[in-house]
């Protein structure tokens, strides 16, 4: 395990440590990814002692600053490009009302048992005696081997204690492809209601991690086995399930929106384009019917889906910002490139995509592209083909009128100055005659034509220059 340690920073911490008489050890997430073999520069230190008083002695080695922060008797100091923090070997118990711990002075081994997982609960030591020996009481190996996500103590004390760690679970199970043991789903599942006690910040922080796992669907369908999901985002669960009438049913909308969010994992590592992938077909339940001619529709589900994101925004406590608007253009406009792809696509329709989704394009066809799911192989192929020729339109249509984040050369100061009349309706028809007419490839899109237009139009409607 020396291989691990053979950097100048643990030396240091060694040397330290045992000039201050403390034994320290190496704990947590670096020492899981070792064995995982995945790269990690953020470095948690335990200390049989002050925690504080060795990140000191370690940052005036390496001349370097250090954070201190007293409340939670924790340092923190950056060394190139690795971020240690330092923190006293301590226990903890919990009041019910509470995730913040009563915490004591304590041993290694005590520490260790207030871990969330055996993966996470894994140390090495910095002694000279033993130096880079692995402590593993609970088996952490083991369980690193098998893939599976386990407590050290009875799962019903981890995750009463701290519910954030329900979350936790999935969200180490996500991004590992682990399994969490049964005997934890169960326990979350009994401890469920124990989530009224997070703060949304913190469920959200874990949503997003999940979110931007290479397969987050895993993490979805886990909430679900675990009867989280319904309590974090009640508007996924309320996608599930197929009804039949007359012998007709529509597609599960919850399997659908997994298998569109994992698409556009594929594509990319947006967190707000999944966020998008995620909730694109929530107005589905609200706008569900059945008409006997032509089985299940769902109109106007896009434009009820984007009213619906501002609550579900603030229901989570997510700021109500650019990003949430980003998610509501993107849900409203999704079904649009795909009726392109089933009706002739005419330039005039390609301008109006491109002016309506501006610089955001790019990202819609990802998602419009990652919403063609089928059982229909031949089908979905189709889909494709056809969507790829939309796509080369867009970038012909791009080209040729430049109206992606098209701003309409006739401004309604310009026509009150020229017409000399107040603010009123006739001001907002005139321009959209003009924006229109562009859009529709009746004129170019330059002043010229516009101005031209606007006196045509204007004089229409009776209004004269003075």
């Amino acid at each position: 395990m020396i291989k691990a340690l053979d950097n100048k920073i643990f030396r240091v911490i060694r040397q330290q440590a045992k000039l201050q008489g403390v034994r320290a050890f190496v704990i947590g997430g670096f020492v899981r990814d070792f064995f995982l073999h995945r790269e990690n520069n953020d470095i948690d230190i335990v200390v049989e002692g002050s925690g504080i008083e060795l990140a000191q002695a370690v940052a005036n080695a390496l001349k370097v600053k250090v954070s201190v922060f007293k409340n939670f008797g924790t340092a923190m100091l950056k060394y190139h490009n690795i971020e240690v923090e330092f923190v006293g070997a301590r226990k903890e118990s919990y009041r019910a009302n509470s995730r913040k711990p009563i915490v004591e002075d304590g041993t290694l081994e005590e520490d260790q048992l207030r871990r969330d997982f055996t993966i996470n609960a894994l140390a090495f030591s910095l002694q000279d005696e033993d130096f880079g020996t692995l402590v593993d009481p609970f088996g952490g190996i083991r369980d690193l081997n098998e893939g599976i996500i386990r407590t050290p103590l009875d799962p019903d004390t981890t995750y009463s204690d701290d519910p954030l760690r329900m979350i936790r679970a999935i969200r180490f199970a996500t991004q590992l492809n682990f399994s969490i043991v049964p005997e934890s789903i169960e326990s979350i599942k009994k401890n469920r209601n124990r989530l009224s006690i997070l703060s949304k910040e913190r469920i959200v922080d874990e949503l997003h991690k999940i979110m931007l796992s290479p397969t987050p669907s895993i993490g979805f369908k886990l909430l679900d086995e675990c009867q989280l999901l319904e309590l974090i985002l009640p508007s996924i669960t309320a996608l599930k399930g197929v009804e039949m009438i007359e012998g007709k049913g529509h597609k599960d909308n919850y399997t659908h929106t997994l298998q569109v969010l994992d698409n556009v994992a594929l594509e990319s590592n947006n967190l707000w384009l999944r966020w998008a992938a995620l909730l694109h077909d929530i107005g589905k339940p609200q706008t569900k019917k059945y008409d006997p001619a032509i089985g299940w529709t769902f109109h106007a589900h896009d434009f009820i889906g984007a009213r619906m994101i501002p609550g579900i925004f603030k229901q989570l406590k997510m700021p109500l910002n650019e990003k949430m608007k980003y998610i509501q253009k993107l849900v409203e406009l999704h079904l649009r490139p795909i009726a392109l792809v089933t009706d002739e696509v005419t330039d005039s329709a390609v301008r109006r995509l491109l002016f309506e989704a501006g610089d955001d394009i790019d990202d819609l066809m990802i998602l419009c592209k990652a919403d063609i799911t089928s059982k229909n192989d031949k089908k979905v192929e189709q889909l494709k083909k056809n969507f790829a020729h939309v796509q080369e339109k867009l970038v012909e249509v791009e080209a040729k009128d430049a109206v992606r984040n098209f701003k309409n050369p006739i401004t309604g100061d310009l026509i009150m100055e020229l017409y000399k009349i107040q603010p009123c309706n006739l001001i907002g028809e005139i321009k959209e005659v003009v924006k229109n007419a562009i859009l529709d490839g009746d004129i170019p899109n330059d002043y010229d034509a516009a101005f031209a237009l606007m006196e045509e139009t204007a004089a229409k409607m009776g209004l004269k220059r003075e």
